[in-house]
C-alpha cells in the first residue's frame, strides 16, 4: 500500500516542484508530468499500455471540449468588449461607483466572478475578471491571484450546481440537503475570502481599515441567500443568487461611501443608458443563453443535449454536447453582442480566429494536464492516494477529508471531477467509522474548492487571460500560500464541527 501511495504522488509532486520550485514553463512541466505518469502507469501500476493510452487520448479529448472551448470563447468575449470599446464604457460604470481598487476588486472579481461561475464555470470566471481588473490598473500577477482566490468557493455551485449534483448522484445523499449542508460548511469560508481579496490588492492587512464593513456584507450577502435557496431550491440557483446580491448590496454600500472625492468622479466620463446596456450587451446575453440552456429549462436543455459527438474510447465513451456547452453559447452570445457594438461580421471572426492562435501553449498544457489526471484515475493512482489516507488517519480521517477533495481537483482541475472520484470513498470512509455521511462527503466538495485555486488547470488559464504565459510558476507560488492557509481553517472547522454534530448524534 505504501509503495503504491508514494508511487501515486510522484506526478503530483513534480507538478509543484517543476512549476513552483524549478519554475519550469506550464508546457514543459505537465507535457512531462503525462509522460511520467504513462510510464508509472504501465510499469507500475500494471495497466495496459491500450487503457493508458486510452486514457490520455480521452483526457487530451476533455481538455478541447469543453475546458479549452469554453477559455476561447470567454477571451474571445473579452477581446471584442476591448476592442469595440466597451470595456471602457464598463470601466467607466465601474469607476462612478467607486475608484477605490479594493472595492472593485470586491464587484469585478468576487461578485462579478461568482456569477460567471454559477453560470458557466469551466474558466471564464478567471479569465474575464482578470483582465478588468488588469484594465483597472491592477498587476497581472496580482490580478491572477487575486481571481483564482476569489474562484474557490463559488465553484461548489458552479455551472448551475453541477459539482454538489454530481456528488449527490454519486454517493444516493439527498440533494436539497447535501446542498443545504454544504451552504454551512462554505459559510466561514465566504465570509472570509472577500478580506483575502482586499489584502491582496494592496499587499497588506491594513488595506481592510476604512472597508471593514462593505467586505463583510460582500461575504454575508453571498453566504446567506446560498443558505435559504439551497434549502428551498436546490443545487441550481445558490451561487447565481449569492452572486446577485452580493453585487447588488456591495454596489449599493459603495455608493452609500462619502470616501471617492467629487474631482475624481467629475473626471470619469458618463454614457448614456443606451451605451451602457451595448457595452454589457454581450455578457447579458451570456447569462440570457447559458441560464436557458441549463437544466432549470429542462424542455430546452434536453432538447439541445440531443446535439452530440460521441465515440468510444478505451472502455469509456467521449461525449461532446456541442450545442448546450457554454463555450458554443458564449460564442453566440458574443458575435451578437459585437454586432451590437457596431463590430463588423468579419471583424468579429478575425478577432476569434486571433484569439484561438493565442490560446496555442494553455491548449498544450490543459490537454496535458487533463490527460495525465485520467491516466491516473485509469491506473487506480488517484484511489490509492485516497485509500492510503483513511487507512493512515483512522477515527481522525474527517480532519483530512477536505485534503482528498483538493487533491482530486488539483489533479482533475474540475470539483465535479474530484467528487466523481471520491466522493464513495469518502461515503465508505463516513460509514465505517461511523460519522454523519453528509458532513464528510460535503467535506470533499468543500476541500475541493481549495484545490481549484492551485489546480494548473485554472493557473494555465489565468497565464492565458492576462498574457502571462511562462509565469505559471509564480503564480502557482503565491497561490499555494493562500490555499494553505485556506485548508488549515476548513480541515478545522469541518473537523470541529463534524465532532460536535457526533456528540449530538445528529
Amino acid at each position: 500500500m505504501w509503495v503504491k501511495f508514494i508511487l501515486a504522488l510522484i506526478p503530483i509532486i513534480w507538478l509543484i516542484i517543476s512549476l513552483g520550485v524549478l519554475k519550469l514553463a506550464a508546457i514543459k512541466a505537465t507535457v512531462i508530468g503525462l509522460l511520467i505518469t504513462i510510464f508509472l502507469a504501465i510499469f507500475t501500476f500494471k495497466l495496459s499500455p491500450i487503457n493508458t493510452l486510452a486514457g490520455a487520448i480521452e483526457g487530451v479529448l476533455m481538455g478541447l471540449f469543453p475546458i479549452v472551448y469554453v477559455i476561447i470563447a470567454a477571451l474571445f468575449t473579452y477581446n471584442v468588449t476591448n476592442q469595440s470599446g466597451a470595456i471602457k464604457v464598463i470601466q467607466d460604470l465601474l469607476s462612478s461607483i467607486t475608484t477605490d481598487k479594493r472595492i472593485l476588486v470586491l464587484i469585478i472579481a468576487w461578485g462579478f466572478g461568482g456569477f460567471l461561475e454559477a453560470i458557466a464555470g469551466f474558466g471564464t470566471a478567471v479569465a474575464i475578471p482578470a483582465g478588468i481588473l488588469i484594465a483597472f490598473g491592477i498587476e497581472p500577477i496580482k490580478a491572477s491571484v487575486i481571481c483564482l482566490v476569489a474562484n474557490t468557493t463559488p465553484t461548489a455551485f458552479g455551472a448551475i450546481g453541477l459539482p454538489v449534483i454530481t456528488l449527490a448522484d454519486v454517493t444516493q445523499l439527498d440533494k436539497i440537503t447535501l446542498s443545504t449542508v454544504i451552504t454551512f460548511e462554505l459559510l466561514p469560508l465566504i465570509v472570509i475570502i472577500p478580506f483575502i481579496l482586499v489584502c491582496l490588492e494592496e499587499g497588506s492587512i491594513k488595506a481592510i481599515n476604512g472597508v471593514f464593513a462593505i467586505t463583510l456584507v460582500s461575504g454575508l450577502a453571498f453566504a446567506l441567500p446560498q443558505i435559504v435557496v439551497a434549502h428551498f431550491v436546490g443545487p441550481e440557483l445558490p451561487a447565481i443568487v449569492g452572486a446577485i446580491m452580493s453585487i447588488g448590496l456591495t454596489v449599493l454600500m459603495a455608493k452609500i461611501r462619502k470616501q471617492d472625492t467629487e474631482a475624481g468622479q467629475a473626471s470619469i466620463e458618463k454614457h448614456s443608458l443606451n451605451e451602457v446596456l451595448r457595452a454589457v450587451s454581450p455578457f447579458i446575453l451570456v447569462f440570457s443563453f447559458v441560464l436557458l440552456v441549463s437544466p432549470l429549462f429542462s424542455l430546452i436543455n434536453k432538447f439541445l443535449n440531443q446535439f452530440l459527438i460521441s465515440f468510444p474510447i478505451g472502455n469509456s465513451t467521449f461525449k461532446f454536447a456541442y450545442l448546450s456547452s457554454p463555450g458554443t453559447l458564449i460564442i453566440l452570445a458574443t458575435f451578437i453582442g459585437g454586432l451590437i457594438q457596431k463590430v463588423k461580421l468579419g471583424e468579429l471572426g478575425k478577432i476569434l480566429v486571433n484569439t484561438i492562435k493565442g490560446i496555442g501553449k494553455t491548449a498544450i498544457t490543459i490537454c496535458a494536464i487533463v490527460g495525465l489526471a485520467k491516466v491516473m484515475g485509469y491506473a487506480g493512482m488517484t484511489s490509492s492516494l485516497a485509500v492510503t489516507f483513511v487507512a493512515l488517519m483512522g477515527p481522525f480521517y474527517p480532519l483530512v477529508a477536505p485534503l482528498i477533495g483538493a487533491i482530486g481537483t488539483f489533479v482533475t482541475g474540475s470539483d465535479t471531477s474530484a467528487n466523481v472520484l471520491f466522493g464513495n470513498l469518502q461515503l465508505s470512509a463516513a460509514q465505517t467509522l461511523g460519522d454523519n455521511t453528509i458532513w464528510v462527503c460535503g467535506s470533499n466538495m468543500v476541500g475541493a474548492t481549495a484545490g481549484k485555486m492551485i489546480s494548473p488547470q485554472s493557473i494555465a488559464v489565468a497565464t492565458a487571460a492576462t498574457g502571462l504565459e511562462g509565469k505559471e510558476g509564480e503564480i502557482l507560488k503565491e497561490a499555494l500560500k493562500w490555499c494553505g492557509l485556506y485548508l488549515v481553517l476548513i480541515c478545522s472547522y469541518l473537523y470541529l464541527i463534524g465532532l460536535f454534530l457526533g456528540m449530538l448524534h445528529l
